[in-house]
């Protein structure tokens, strides 16, 4: 009898745990990836359509943004769920170009699942793909280009195509630059956080305007507080405009009137100090984070001084930024430098309900790091999904200016990386050449998307480009109607294209490197 008979087996997972190993790891994590990325397929590019979001609390939402799709969708495979979180890093880092880097990453690992059936070994397409990655950089190199004026609107207007702002396109566009050029003119870090938007909820896209400070719902607290004032200096206030209450329960024994009266003379003695410190510091508008004493408040009032109280702390930031005040905790404590300046403050009384507020304009302010874009047009979700492509088109706008590099779109770098690829293949002398004809036909997954959309043939369109990459005729891509011509007023942002390639790139490979997945769920 054996040593070991009737001794039982070894148990190091529970029984529910699948193992799942060879080459149907492969076609799993594969098929995944490639059903998420033809997920977004058809919102690309400046033809691409919408898609609605039923969220489970019942709201709806209706976009075309790759970052807003992902992000409401509950994926549960593990696949899914690295290319979600390479899109959140491709958002993260340039706020463009989510959908693009998923669909290179999803043509990556289809071009490998043909040669894997083939019999390549996976490590083989790794290496193709990091060597045909090192080529299309280097044609990135050779195909940037410097930033200027024309250029720059160009960014803007290449980000807000196939968005709900297109529809005004000439209309938004300039106002993106002129918002981030008036930033960039007063701080070094002008990005798309410190562009504020505005909704008015009435009339339309073509009545959206670039203010020069900032716009904020909030109850004008009296009607007779002065308004529409011009060339006034702004008082920024941190905390509350009161006398401080105790931290501590007190009691106060009063035995007679005389006593009562000089406690009531010292706390409006009090609160005549906070008030004239008001009036001294020069200020005409005060702003405050906290609560505003009704005595102080009316006091002010008869000395024309606008005072408006209980704003968040973006507001109070952003109120800051815009006028050039500093932000002082106690009004005793503000001096003359602590002032700053708008050429315009006005507010609108509105009905008073409980959601609707007064809305208070300051404008016009001479060096503002923070501006405003209001824009106009009714509709919830409608103006939702602008104001959203709006930011898309700040973040690529910004990264553009920042950099100072950019790439030609419409899919002509693509054509031309994939060119660089296959030219650079030739010299590759093993099975990963292979891989390298693989990823340059994934890059033209690109301009063949642009074609589909647009409801081209994609075969003739993408050979059609591969000639003209070939001849080096020049930066030639896929117009929105999805013929073959210049992509001359089609810009990226380098680091959009770049990060994405890379990010879709690493992605893919480290797909392709899983041999085993262990579910403990058994799923």
């Amino acid at each position: 009898m054996s040593e070991h008979a009737g001794k039982p087996p070894v148990v190091i997972v529970k029984d529910q745990t699948k193992i799942t190993s060879g080459a149907e790891v492969q076609d799993k994590l594969i098929s995944a990836a490639r059903i998420f990325s033809d997920l977004l397929k058809p919102t690309f590019g400046p033809r691409g359509l919408d898609k609605m979001l039923y969220k489970t609390d019942g709201s709806t939402a209706i976009t075309n943004d790759g970052a807003k799709i992902i992000a409401e969708l509950m994926v549960k495979h593990p696949a899914a769920k690295m290319m979600v979180s390479m899109g959140n890093s491709q958002e993260e880092a340039c706020g463009d170009g989510v959908t693009s880097t998923l669909l290179l990453c999803g043509a990556l690992l289809q071009e490998a699942s043909t040669l894997l059936r083939k019999g390549l070994h996976p490590l083989t397409l790794v290496d193709g793909y990091h060597t045909a990655l090192a080529a299309a950089g280097e044609q990135m190199d050779a195909d940037t280009l410097g930033v200027s004026d024309e250029r720059l609107l160009a960014v803007a207007e290449t980000a807000l195509r196939g968005k709900g702002a297109e529809a005004a396109l000439d209309h938004f566009s300039p106002i993106i630059v002129e918002a981030l050029t008036t930033l960039a003119a007063n701080r070094d870090d002008a990005g798309a956080e410190h562009v504020a938007m505005f909704k008015t909820g009435t009339g339309g896209l073509r009545d959206s305007r670039l203010v020069h400070g900032v716009i904020v719902n909030r109850r004008v607290l009296m009607d007779s507080l002065p308004n529409r004032l011009s060339d006034v200096k702004v008082a920024v206030l941190g905390g509350d405009l009161k006398i401080r209450s105790m931290t501590r329960d007190a009691e106060i024994q009063i035995t007679s009137a005389d006593q009562l009266d000089s406690f009531v003379d010292a706390e409006q003695a009090r609160k005549d100090a906070l008030a004239e410190a008001v009036m001294t510091s020069g200020a005409q508008v005060v702003l405050c984070a906290g609560e505003v004493d009704r005595d102080i408040l009316h006091r002010l009032a008869d000395e024309d001084i606008l005072t408006v109280g209980e704003l968040d702390a973006s507001e109070i930031r952003n109120a800051a930024d815009a006028v050039g005040a500093n932000i002082v905790d106690s009004i005793l404590d503000i001096e003359a430098a602590d002032l700053g300046a708008c050429g315009s403050m006005l507010w609108e009384r509105r009905e008073a309900t409980d959601q609707v507020e007064d809305i208070i304009r300051i404008e016009e302010c001479a060096n503002p790091r923070v501006v405003t874009i209001e824009v106009g047009g009714g509709g919830e979700t409608a103006t939702e999904e602008i104001i959203r492509g709006l930011h898309d088109a700040l973040r690529a706008t910004s990264l553009a200016l920042a950099s100072g590099e950019l790439l030609p779109g419409g899919g002509s770098i693509h054509a031309r990386m994939a060119h660089a690829v296959r030219r650079a293949s030739e010299s590759e002398p093993g099975r990963a050449r292979l891989a390298m004809d693989a990823y340059a036909r994934a890059l033209e997954t690109i301009p063949a998307t642009l074609v589909e959309n647009s409801g081209g043939d994609a075969l003739d369109r993408v050979l059609e480009l591969r000639a003209a990459a070939r001849e080096d005729d020049g930066f030639v891509g896929i117009t929105p109607d999805g013929s073959v011509g210049t992509a001359d007023g089609v810009w990226h942002p380098r680091a959009v294209i770049e990060e994405g390639l890379e990010a879709a790139t690493e992605t893919a490979m480290s797909m392709l490197r899983i041999d085993q997945v262990i579910s403990a769920r058994g799923d």
